[in-house]
């Protein structure tokens, strides 16, 4: 199959990709509780206007508006018999602005989680999730996706079977997870443990990282210890917020200003990202900010854990003992294997569940 980030990266040494769905929605009117998803057939000129902004910005990869495009996450909003009408429509109106910019732009079909849990913590077999995931990606395909990109998974169980699903379109891969909580993911996975497990996978992802989390110097350091288990070719992403989700006059406001994001984009891809973007409160001129710094910047020596905390911010305690330990993969719980099992399923179900970026 064509694969349009290795033909990019063969040309380029770095990729810039887009920032916020849902906190820039929010800007536009959306209200808290209602679907982003369904603004694709609702409100498709807002759609494309964001679509439009990344694209203006200097974003070489956009995402769809499809992170709860499931019919797990559509249910909520008794939409889950339009999997294919949502997903295609995303897909349509980014092919669209994509056209209309005249640049050459990568449309990545945003698969976020199911917000279910799967067996055996909860109800959800690996043959029901990932014909879940199938299902979004056959909507992807059609509406003109050119990759599909499973975004803020915190088990392997589900990046299992989200990758599965994904293959029947047959359209190249992209996988990231949030390393959230302590330097893992909620659900226990370390970023050492990424790049061996897509290695597993099939179709084997063609890039693989970090998103969302809690802020830009948690995930530079999660990629630090990607990289060094990386493969010479693995392409590796990150998708870091934007700062820190603060309260301020009632409202979820993002720390990160455009000289905090132009530093992460410098430092992370001296770390070994090599697809690099923004998640949750990351605007357009963020995005922008972080492309004149990449332009500016030549690729370093990666960066120490004490740069990484005095430019961008503390890192937890976690993070920073996987960091001065160097603990692999080996370093795991024996039996998790990223299903959840050391953790609270409360916890996890309401990560899983998340609302959008």
């Amino acid at each position: 199959m064509p694969d349009p980030i290795r033909s990019a990266l063969a040309r380029k040494p770095w990729l810039l990709a887009d920032g916020a769905t849902g906190t820039n929605f929010f800007a536009m009117g959306l209200e808290h509780g209602d679907s982003p998803e369904l603004w694709n057939l609702e409100h498709p000129e807002k759609v494309k206007e964001n679509y439009r902004r990344f694209i203006e910005a200097g974003s070489d990869i956009i995402l769809t508006n499809t992170f709860g495009g499931t019919a797990n996450r559509l249910k909520l909003h008794k939409a889950e018999d339009r999997v294919a009408e949502i997903n295609a429509a995303a897909a349509r109106l980014a092919r669209e602005s994509v056209a209309e910019s005249g640049r050459e732009v990568i449309v990545a079909g945003s698969m976020g989680p199911t917000g279910d849990l799967f067996e055996p913590l909860g109800p959800l077999s690996h043959e029901d999730g990932a014909a879940v995931f199938a299902e979004q990606a056959r909507g992807l395909a059609e509406g003109g996706a050119d990759v599909l990109w499973i975004e803020t998974i915190s088990s392997l169980d589900e990046l299992r079977a989200a990758v599965e699903g994904a293959g029947v379109a047959d359209l190249p891969v992209v996988c990231t997870m949030s390393f959230d909580t302590n330097g893992r993911t909620m659900m226990g996975v370390m970023p050492s443990q990424l790049p061996q497990f897509v290695r597993e996978l099939n179709p084997v992802p063609t890039a693989y990282g970090g998103n969302c989390g809690v802020g830009a110097a948690e995930l530079v350091t999660a990629i630090l210890t990607m990289a060094e288990n990386a493969a010479p070719d693995d392409v590796i992403v990150a998708k870091s917020n934007c700062g820190i989700p603060e309260f301020v006059d009632g409202e979820i406001v993002y720390s990160g200003t455009l000289d905090l994001m132009s530093d992460y984009a410098r430092m992370v891809y001296d770390a070994g990202a090599r697809i690099i973007g923004g998640c949750c409160g990351t605007t357009p001129d963020h995005v922008a900010a972080m492309r004149a710094s990449l332009e500016a910047h030549h690729r370093g020596e990666r960066p120490a854990v004490e740069t990484v905390i005095e430019r961008l911010g503390q890192i937890s305690k976690g993070a920073q003992a996987m960091r001065m330990g160097r603990l692999g993969p080996e370093a795991a719980d024996a039996g998790d294997g990223g299903t959840g099992r050391r953790r609270g399923g409360r916890s996890a179900r309401r990560r899983s569940g998340a609302a959008t970026d």
